[in-house]
């Protein structure tokens, strides 16, 4: 008999430490309950990236969720994954829409536009892997490149909280007082207090805030008032998307981040599972990026796979994709509460300041950890060169301009690492 589209979860009741397969459930509550670690897991990023875009928290913890739903169809429930908000989004998406950093954005559905035209390539790139394979992916984006990419988008970022998100000398010391928070929860805490280290850090913060005397007119007085005034149940504020050819043409590129953001969870969750997921990369890819324009076209974040859940699965050794249906479920009821999306927006600018400079450090590192964890070797020029270029234009932003176009940072420092280390790969086979 053929093997069923969707997997038949065996139950399992496994010893300590040992390992729950893509295919094997625990108990129905038990998985329920693993459902919500993952939510939880994602929680702050997912919320974190809409904020700083001037996006709709509520949209797109919603949209993670029925993005999630659509990855776990597209790729038949095999690839153990979560999709949550894209922080590759954010420096175009700026650029883009101008966005002052603060309260809703008013040209959103022109970045919505450009989302929306992201996932389109990203569906197209994942068609053209489902028909020839994975091999020109891995060949044009290896460990030395997609380390660069990943670690531009952090470096690219750093401006934004420093910048923007820090009117007075108390705003800076409450952003510090926010990552000494995070760090100390990271370093000091144990188990799943640890797990959530981001939201943690960020409610100690913003208790701190609360608690100072606003005498001397050092912060503002937070504002409660919506919090209260929010409904329990309702329906979020979709937008419609706007398709600006220049927005659109800014945007789409990240595509090419979201390729090599989900080329490395896959990667990662196969040495976890012993499980070989090349065969779905092509639907993972395609899977995603409907993902991406069903959320761009009513509002959301573009959306990718997270390192947050795979970091729960590789400490819970829990890899069912039955846990990631029911995270997505929880994920979409939290979409349908404006008082969750009330208190999101009651958390001072300041504290979403310091939490955003320990994320954007975090990004970049996690860019330093694939050259780590591949081994990349930097004794070769070729690697040292592409490196090096493609960090100093992504954190320079970079801008290089075609008639009425202008490719930023994070898009000229991508498409130069791949160029580039496609040229240089090319002349050092000519040599020998």
């Amino acid at each position: 008999m053929s093997e069923s589209y969707f997997p038949r979860w065996r139950e399992v009741t496994p010893a300590e430490g040992a390992v729950v397969a893509p295919d094997e459930r625990l108990s129905w509550p038990h998985t329920g309950v693993m459902g919500v670690q993952h939510v939880i897991a994602m929680f702050d990023a997912t919320v974190l990236a809409p904020i700083l875009m001037g996006f709709d928290p509520n949209i797109a913890i919603l949209m993670s969720g029925i993005g999630t739903l659509i990855f776990f169809l597209i790729t038949g429930g095999r690839v153990p994954s979560y999709l949550g908000s894209s922080f590759a989004f954010i420096g175009v998406v700026i650029a883009a829409t101008a966005y002052a950093g603060k309260g809703p954005n008013a040209n959103i559905g022109v970045a919505l536009g450009g989302i929306v035209a992201c996932g389109v390539v990203y569906v197209v790139i994942g068609a053209i892997v489902q028909a020839i394979g994975t091999g020109w992916i891995e060949r044009f984006m290896p460990p030395v490149v997609t380390g660069a990419v990943v670690a531009v988008i952090g470096l690219n970022l750093a401006g934004i909280p420093i910048k923007n998100m820090a009117a007075s000398n108390f705003d800076a010391w409450m952003q510090v007082v926010t990552f000494v928070s995070v760090g100390l929860v990271a370093v000091l805490t144990r188990g799943m207090l640890q797990r959530l280290l981001i939201l943690v850090g960020l409610l100690v913060a913003s208790v701190i805030y609360a608690v100072l005397p606003n005498g001397m007119c050092l912060r503002k007085p937070l504002d409660l008032s919506g919090i209260a005034n929010a409904a329990w149940v309702g329906m979020p504020s979709f937008t419609a998307p706007v398709f600006d050819t220049n927005a659109m043409l800014l945007i789409a590129p990240v595509a090419i981040i979201l390729v090599a953001e989900n080329l490395g969870h896959l990667k990662a969750v196969t040495a976890m599972t012993g499980r070989n997921l090349d065969p779905y990369m092509g639907r993972a890819f395609i899977g995603d990026g409907v993902a991406t324009i069903v959320s761009g076209g009513v509002g959301g974040t573009g959306v990718t796979t997270y390192a947050e859940n795979i970091g729960v699965m590789a400490v819970t050794k829990i890899y069912s994709t039955a846990v990631f249906m029911v995270a997505a479920l929880i994920a979409i009821l939290l979409g349908f509460s404006p008082k969750f999306g009330a208190v999101i927006q009651a958390i001072p600018l300041p504290v979403m300041g310091g939490v955003s400079i320990v994320v954007f450090g975090l990004i970049a590192v996690a860019g330093a950890k694939i050259w780590v964890d591949n081994k990349v070797d930097f004794s070769q020029n070729k690697n040292l060169i592409v490196a090096a270029i493609t960090l100093i234009l992504g954190t320079g932003d970079f801008t290089l301009k075609f008639g009425g176009f202008a490719l930023g940072g994070i898009g000229t420092a991508t498409f130069g690492a791949i160029l580039l280390y496609a040229l240089l790969n090319r002349g050092q086979r000519s040599t020998r």
